[in-house]
């Protein structure tokens, strides 16, 4: 009985050790990989660099990993949430609202949370409308384009201005004129007029092109005049589990980012260059330089005027978990710099 005992002992402390081995192997292959998503636009452009230069490869090489990345461009948050939580992708990208809701949605499940800011970058609500002034202006015969309607970074910043001037209750009153467009599109429509679209709260480098290719396109308001200031844009965003499980790889990508931001500091015209390489953008060099340099347009990867989004989106019902600072919402590695 006793050898039986110990023939099994041996059985199981063998099986588990096989486990633990097929585990850990499992483990060692997804290090080494990831797959990353981005929009449309210069607000992308630290990706671009990270990109072009093979950065994640080289961080990843001085911890003696080769890292296979895989570039993947989509248009919208809601595409890339579901993308990110069917699996499918590791790292997405997109307006802090829709992170902010990936945050709340997954509290206690898979943890998204941020990674890093994109930069500081305002958006403008452009408009063909001579009669719209304000937001107040706007009516039901007017169309709004914006990359995800209702639920990306424009709607939600809309609905917060909205609340401020029509009452918390009435916070999605535009959201039944706006329209799901990608910012190429919805420029193109602005600039050669007689479409339903006439309006779009548009990023760079679209509302440079809409106000010089139509003189008619005015700004409404940008994006900095509801938040307060400069503040984050997009932000890069993934789950606890791709965070714990590939450290080397996650810490080869955030320190790209750093390495991307400080290059595009340093080398505005390289950067544009790039942009326009890895886009495959037909814009001027002298255009994206112009954009690159606007003082407006600050390529960090450190978030600023986050919190706004968490403050004002919980009041609104948006966000059901409050937050109480920027630091519950990005991963550990952010926490080293300033944010707000």
């Amino acid at each position: 009985m006793k050898t039986n005992m110990n023939r099994f002992a041996r059985k199981t402390i063998a099986v588990l050790t096989g486990l633990g081995l097929l585990a850990a192997t499992s483990l060692a292959q997804a290090e080494g990989r990831i797959s990353i998503a981005q929009q449309f636009g210069i607000a992308y452009l630290i990706l671009d660099v990270v990109q072009d230069q093979k950065l994640i490869e080289k961080h990843g090489k001085a911890q003696g990993l080769d890292i296979k990345v895989d570039w993947n461009q989509i248009s919208g948050a809601t595409a890339m949430n579901e993308a990110l939580l069917a699996g499918s992708l590791d790292v997405v990208s997109a307006g802090v609202p829709p992170m902010l809701t990936l945050w709340d949605r997954t509290r206690g499940k898979q943890n998204v949370k941020g990674v890093a800011a994109l930069g500081s970058l305002p958006n403008y609500l452009l408009t063909t409308n001579p009669r719209i002034k304000t937001l107040k202006d706007f009516s039901d015969k007017d169309r709004i384009a914006v990359p995800a309607a209702g639920t990306g970074f424009q709607s939600r910043t809309l609905q917060i201005e909205t609340a401020k001037l029509f009452g918390q209750a009435d916070f999605k009153r535009l959201d039944s004129i706006s329209v799901s467009l990608p910012h190429p599109d919805a420029t193109a429509a602005l600039i050669a007029g007689g479409s339903e679209i006439n309006s779009h709260f548009s990023s760079a480098p679209f509302y440079y092109q809409a106000l010089e290719g139509n003189k008619n396109v005015r700004k409404v308001l940008s994006s900095y005049d509801i938040l307060g200031g400069p503040a984050t844009f997009n932000v890069l965003y993934t789950t606890q589990k791709f965070h714990d499980e590939n450290p080397k790889t996650y810490r080869a990508f955030y320190a790209a980012l750093h390495e991307a931001a400080q290059f595009i500091r340093a080398d505005k015209a390289k950067a544009a260059d790039i942009f326009i390489r890895v886009q495959k953008s037909k814009l001027s060099p002298d255009f994206v330089r112009k954009v690159i340099a606007d003082p407006e347009n600050d390529f960090t990867v450190l978030p600023f005027r986050t919190f706004v989004y968490a403050d004002e989106l919980h009041k609104l019902g948006v966000l059901k978990n409050k937050a109480s600072s920027w630091k519950d919402y990005f991963f550990e590695e952010a926490h080293a710099y300033q944010g707000s």
